[in-house]
């Protein structure tokens, strides 16, 4: 990276499958070091052997790495219960576009020293820097999982669901619409999603008494059918293939921008405001990068030898 910085050259594409290590699992603090070319799927799975993980699910685990889960800021249906991958990073090693390895955070959960960087090259799509070792917090493996849906033909029955699961003392891990029919696999179509019905899921994860008790209240609400993840898998089939479209919306916006996309296949996290679609719609989604988004761009590669920051 020195050598392409100082001939100011771009870049090639860079494979980062070597760095595929646990550099330090402290199961008493709950803290994992690892290089960024290590998979999710193969950390989640590690940590798994000490009742632990990263509490991030986010699409085709076994094929994402870590530095591509920060870099594009991957997240999945937990979220809604769990957060983002930002709230459990507490440390990075980032190559900057001159070589120099530099070092944001630490490996203590508590940790107050200097600028805190690391938010800054999550999401920032590789165009900062090159994320190569990350150090995250972890919390235990629940005890317990269930997922439960209702299933909707209009959107109406839906929202006054999700509203009464918002106004409730439910906690779930999993709040989402959609109109994935899992009965689509392997394929998927927005013919097949034009009927109009939708299905709000639930999931919750805990200790078996709590994750009862919520089934139970669930139930009380409207909730009937089992239900699985299984629609997040059909949705994703080809990863992050490029017909495949995010916005963020106010969550009171959220039946509007349905009716928007007239019957393409969709996934609202409808606790959060993200909406996942596929297809070609009329949403209006911004082009234009801010002031500062140029500024850090221009500061930390200053003769852009990485990837642009996408419009």
């Amino acid at each position: 990276m020195a050598a392409f910085h100082q001939r100011g050259e771009k870049l090639p594409a860079l494979e980062l499958f070597a760095f595929n290590r646990i550099i330090e699992h402290i199961p008493e603090d709950m803290t994992v070091t690892v290089e960024a070319g290590m998979t999710v799927a193969a950390l989640q799975s590690n940590l798994a052997t000490r009742g632990q993980w990263l509490p991030v699910d986010p699409p085709q685990p076994e094929r994402l790495t870590i530095e591509s889960l920060l870099s594009l800021d991957q997240n999945g249906p937990r979220r809604c219960g769990y957060g983002t991958v930002r709230d459990y990073l507490i440390g990075l090693k980032v190559v900057l576009a001159d070589g120099r390895l530099i070092k944001a955070g630490g490996k203590v959960v508590k940790n107050v020293a200097g600028y805190d960087l690391c938010k800054l090259f999550v999401g920032a799509r590789g165009t900062l820097g090159v994320i190569v070792e990350a150090t995250f917090k972890l919390r235990p493996l629940p005890e317990a999982e269930e997922f439960i849906q209702a299933h909707c033909e209009v959107f109406g029955p839906a929202a006054a669901l999700i509203e009464a699961v918002l106004e409730s003392e439910l906690v779930p891990a999993v709040l989402d619409l959609h109109n994935i029919a899992v009965r689509d696999l392997p394929t998927i179509s927005a013919e097949a999603n034009r009927t109009g019905d939708v299905s709000v899921t639930l999931g919750f994860a805990g200790t078996r008494e709590e994750v009862g008790w919520q089934m139970a209240l669930a139930h009380d609400l409207g909730f009937s059918e089992p239900s699985s993840l299984d629609y997040e898998r059909v949705f994703w089939k080809d990863g992050a293939a490029p017909d495949v479209h995010r916005v963020s919306i106010l969550p009171s916006r959220l039946r509007d921008t349905v009716d928007r996309l007239g019957g393409l296949p969709f996934i609202a996290r409808a606790g959060n405001g993200i909406l996942y679609y596929r297809g070609v719609s009329a949403l209006a989604i911004p082009t234009n990068l801010t002031p500062l988004a140029g500024r850090l761009k221009d500061a930390f590669d200053p003769k852009h030898i990485l990837p642009d920051m996408p419009a």
